[in-house]
């Protein structure tokens, strides 16, 4: 479901560097074609889910972005990521 406030993903060819790149960028959620949302469902964040996100980031070339944890007791755990 697309509206202008939020998309579920962003396709097509991504660049870095002037290099393309053979997988494509989807992240769960983009939000204002500005901030890349990324959901996860496990007991503790860990760096490989934030360098996710910073991959992201710089894929799409974007500053903003958030990473949401449901799986962690007792409260939602987020992180706001920033380039």
């Amino acid at each position: 479901m697309t509206t202008k406030y939020a998309k579920n993903t962003k396709e097509g060819k991504t660049q870095i560097k002037r290099h393309l790149l053979k997988q494509r960028f989807i992240p769960d959620f983009l939000l204002f074609d500005k901030i890349v949302v990324e959901l996860k469902a496990v007991t503790q964040l860990t760096d490989d889910h934030r360098a996710q996100v910073h991959n992201y980031l710089r894929a799409a070339e974007f500053r903003l972005g958030l990473l949401i944890n449901f799986g962690h007791f007792p409260k939602v755990q987020y992180e706001r990521i920033v380039l």
